[in-house]
């Protein structure tokens, strides 16, 4: 199968890097174009309650000012490999990230997702959630797990 249009979600996490590192090694291969996103959970900096509503209107911007930071220093280094690359911010005002991700993925039209995943599973995976889990459920295309190393 090829893969022109490849997805990969970054949030700057050791795993999210392991997936990016994958997705360029795929890109090069396949001579596939990437598109970054980054999730902006908006629904985490509301959970403050009503004594930090004050503060929203400072926060968001500063969550969506670090997701660009972010995504920069991963299209630099799609760039150093003599990739292409475009980068999206994407928000959610319910919590996971995989609904954006998903809705992305379709309305770019990405042949493949590539996400970085910790690989819990058991109670740890209940608690936590995943929301590589949730991608893989709803994507309407492929996608790859990179799993974190040590990772069972």
């Amino acid at each position: 199968m090829s893969y022109r249009r490849i997805l990969v979600p970054v949030d700057g996490s050791p795993t999210a890097n392991l997936g990016l590192r994958e997705a360029i090694a795929l890109a090069k291969s396949q001579k596939a174009r990437l598109q970054l996103v980054h999730v902006v959970d908006i629904h985490y900096a509301l959970m403050g309650g009503a004594e930090s509503a004050m503060y929203i209107a400072d926060l968001v911007p500063s969550l969506k000012a670090r997701g660009r930071r972010l995504l920069d220093k991963a299209a630099e280094e799609v760039r150093r490999a003599r990739l292409r690359c475009d980068t999206v911010i994407l928000e959610t005002l319910t919590g996971p990230a995989a609904e954006p991700i998903v809705r992305q993925a379709r309305k770019w039209r990405a042949d493949l997702i590539v996400i970085g995943t910790h690989g819990r599973r058991g109670v740890r995976r209940l608690v936590l959630g995943s929301d590589a889990e949730q991608v893989v459920r709803n994507s309407p295309v492929p996608v790859m797990l990179v799993r974190a190393r040590g990772a069972r």
